[in-house]
């Protein structure tokens, strides 16, 4: 009997979320197809029935990263205008959280496939290119709703992202074989980037009397 194509959306599903968490743990390269498909619950054999190459899965995987990553994005800002709170800083202390750097299958998908980027193919780089320049147009129009300004809101939002996205990654980087240092780190750079948002000059949040 053959698979209905309900059926198969899902297993197509199945297969880019198996995918995607060994990519993010391991590296595209490190993970083959073998692999993943036994960790989706299939064969080896059925992969060609929803991937014509493994660079169609990478493709794949990328767009729903990126989307997924979109709407948290939109999540986090959505949570700290409810709550009445900054939402530029609502961001810095998701994203340099212990939470967030434990959450490597799932977390920030810019800083997830920060390494693997530049090795992959094309329209995997551009996906990725597009995602990041996205999430930077939203940051920045964040920054100059939130603190009224209306220049300089994209340089601020390309400062602090990639401030944020470094001390992450480093903060991952050591979490295993020294903790402490990956702590210190993290909480560093969290509090800088705070302090950053605050005094900064000529950035003052309209909220800024809400965020003592």
């Amino acid at each position: 009997m053959g698979v209905s194509r309900q059926q198969a959306v899902e297993n197509r599903r199945a297969i880019v979320a198996a995918a995607e968490k060994l990519f993010r743990e391991r590296g595209v390269d490190a993970v083959g197809l073998a692999e993943l498909m036994k960790a989706a619950g299939f064969t080896q054999g059925g992969f060609y029935n929803h991937f014509q190459s493994k660079d169609a899965l990478v493709a794949a995987v990328m767009e729903k990263a990126m989307e997924d990553g979109g709407e948290a994005f939109a999540s986090i800002i959505g949570n700290a205008r409810s709550a009445d709170a900054d939402p530029v800083r609502q961001q810095i202390q998701w994203y340099l959280s212990p939470e967030h750097r434990a959450n490597i299958d799932a977390g920030c998908p810019l800083s997830g496939f920060a390494g693997d980027a530049r090795r992959l193919g094309d329209v995997v780089r551009g996906t990725y290119a597009e995602g990041l320049a996205t999430n930077l147009e939203q940051f920045a129009r964040v920054i100059e709703e939130t603190e009224g300004i209306s220049e300089g809101s994209r340089r601020k939002a390309i400062t602090l992202f990639s401030q944020m996205v470094g001390t992450l990654l480093l903060s991952r980087a050591v979490a295993d074989v020294d903790p402490v240092l990956s702590d210190e780190i993290l909480n560093e750079g969290r509090q800088h980037l705070l302090t950053t948002v605050d005094t900064q000059p000529g950035i003052q949040s309209r909220g800024h009397s809400r965020r003592r």
